[in-house]
């Protein structure tokens, strides 16, 4: 089967990005639209955070065959630091996401008005009385479960079909304990985008913030990517012995190229 071209698996990723940051950083200046202003109450985070994890698990089956579905960069720099990606492709990855996610705010802007962003754009930011050291741990820990599920959805070993909802229901459990301290951002692109595209249009933007998102969710994705591979290996004998597996996961690599 002929792969896909690396400015094909680009658009996707941005295209699924863009979809990801509209569909899920979107609900919530609907939230706060249609029921008042925050703090939100259980049922309302649990609507948001399905609205995450239905994007991500819809953009799973709909992309992951063009471009490994990665749309946030810690799952790319995981990739890569665990040598399933080539870091040369890195850049242009981490460049569409960005780009997707700025395109996405802009779209929640054109469909909700100019009071999305009155209402916040969705914008991550502390919580009340939430200090740095508690948001770098937050996003640090959210980050890692979700990159961890990742790796143990897409490997070769695992059962065949099911790697979008496994995936799409971390995110789901991710965002439930996290959003009241960082708004359970887990993306870097997520982060950037709404914070960029407020800024442009006249939004409450907290700028120092931002480094404590960035540091804690790209060490979050590479350490979980990390972890995964130092509980995922096997002696060599016992992987020769399945070559099988052994080309599955070579194909999985592959496509995730």
């Amino acid at each position: 089967m002929t792969e896909n071209s690396y400015l094909q698996k680009l658009f996707a990723e941005l295209l699924g990005t863009a979809t990801l940051v509209f569909i899920g950083v979107g609900s919530v200046p609907a939230t706060l639209i249609v029921g008042g202003d925050a703090p939100f109450t259980m049922a309302q985070l649990g609507m948001i955070s399905l609205a995450f994890a239905l994007a991500v698990v819809a953009l799973v089956y709909s992309i992951g065959h063009i471009s490994g579905c990665q749309i946030n960069p810690a799952v790319t720099l995981g990739l890569a630091a665990t040598g399933r990606m080539p870091w040369r492709d890195v850049p242009g990855y981490l460049a569409a996401q960005v780009a997707g996610a700025v395109l996405g705010a802009y779209a929640i802007i054109a469909v909700l008005g100019h009071k999305a962003v009155d209402v916040g754009l969705g914008v991550a930011a502390f919580g009340a009385h939430v200090g740095s050291g508690q948001g770098f741990a937050a996003e640090a820990i959210g980050t890692f479960l979700l990159v961890f599920v990742v790796f143990g959805a897409i490997d070769a070993r695992a059962p065949g079909g099911f790697a979008g909802i496994a995936i799409g229901f971390a995110v789901f459990a991710v965002i439930i304990p996290v959003a009241p301290a960082t708004g359970a951002s887990i993306n870097p692109a997520r982060t950037i985008g709404p914070m960029l595209v407020a800024e442009l249009s006249g939004g409450t933007v907290h700028w120092g913030q931002l480094p404590v998102y960035l540091i804690a969710e790209v060490a979050g994705g590479v350490l979980a990517g990390l972890a995964y591979t130092v509980l995922n290996r096997r002696p060599a004998k016992a992987s020769s012995q399945n070559p099988a597996a052994t080309a599955a996961a070579a194909d999985l690599e592959g496509a995730l190229s």
